[in-house]
């Protein structure tokens, strides 16, 4: 694996829900076309927004976790869901953002007692899978580590079998990349080569469809929402039409509305493993508020 290549799926899903914010669950596309004009350029949130209080080049709370997550993989020297649980429920203490309903479930589940290998609730927002990037830091030659890895951290706040068998498929193709393979064919490979328990063979056909569709066309179409069903035909399709271009899938991402953090996260990881850290571009990376502690934690590997 060339860890180049690694770092550019960590920073591309990094940048992808930095970008996301300030239009991020707006589901009137008109309204962020009015609003912020083409969102290629990071953004901060509107006051009275999901994330008020956030500024430019911070995080939504999808990309705040996988940050939580690449601490602890960096403070371990490996993945530890132990640990990983202790930093997550210390940071959620008094986080100031915005708390969805799948960390207030998990939160929950560990007040009762539940241990962090099935601490997570019920819900099937795609979100969860986003975080799994950093990971791939710490397995770079053991795909099997990296997909036990990610079903874990994933099943501490998500513990819905769409959510785990999309990480589980998103993972693969993300591995795939790196080894040099086309996301199309990657895509196309890893649906063919596992058997899955959910509709991913529908959802994959769904999103492939709809590549020859204007994005916000077809993710209106398709599902803006956080929900499995609803977003990942909707990263497929993003993936499958701009494999060439991280920059404008993940405009284009944003401009379709609805979950764009969520989905976007999934987008980069898989295009920046694939185009490589050329691919990022370098506003974007050093519009980061985080994005200097970002480097020097994935230079800990």
């Amino acid at each position: 694996m060339e860890i180049q290549k690694a770092h550019a799926m960590v920073l591309a899903s990094f940048v992808a829900d930095s970008l996301a914010l300030g239009a991020h669950w707006i589901y009137d596309t008109a309204k962020i076309r009015d609003s912020f004009g083409q969102v290629d350029h990071l953004l901060a949130p509107d006051p009275g927004s999901y994330h008020s209080g956030k500024s430019r080049g911070d995080f939504t709370h999808y990309g705040d976790q996988a940050l939580v997550l690449l601490e602890s993989l960096a403070s371990e020297g490996k993945f530890d869901l132990n640990a990983f649980a202790r930093s997550w429920r210390r940071f959620f203490a008094d986080y100031k953002g915005y708390v969805d309903k799948a960390t207030k479930g998990a939160l929950i589940n560990f007040e009762n007692g539940a241990d962090p290998s099935y601490s997570g609730s019920s819900s099937t927002d795609l979100a969860a899978v986003g975080r799994v990037a950093p990971l791939v830091l710490w397995y770079p030659d053991s795909l099997d580590g990296f997909l036990e890895a990610a079903a874990a951290q994933t099943r501490m706040t998500h513990n819905h079998p769409y959510v785990l068998e999309s990480a589980k498929f998103f993972s693969i193709v993300s591995w795939k990349a790196l080894q040099g393979a086309d996301p199309v064919s990657a895509l196309q490979d890893t649906a063919r080569a596992h058997s899955w328990d959910s509709p991913i063979g529908d959802w994959l056909t769904k999103g492939m469809s709809s590549a020859d569709l204007d994005t916000v066309d077809a993710i209106e179409n398709l599902g803006q929402s956080c929900h499995t069903q609803d977003a990942f035909p909707s990263v497929v399709h993003l993936i499958v039409k701009y494999s060439g271009s991280l920059r404008e899938a993940l405009i284009r991402n944003v401009m379709a509305g609805g979950d764009s953090a969520g989905r976007g996260m999934v987008v980069g990881m898989v295009l920046g493993a694939h185009l490589g850290l050329e691919a990022v571009p370098s506003d974007w990376m050093n519009g980061l508020k985080q994005g200097e502690r970002i480097r020097r934690l994935m230079e800990q590997t």
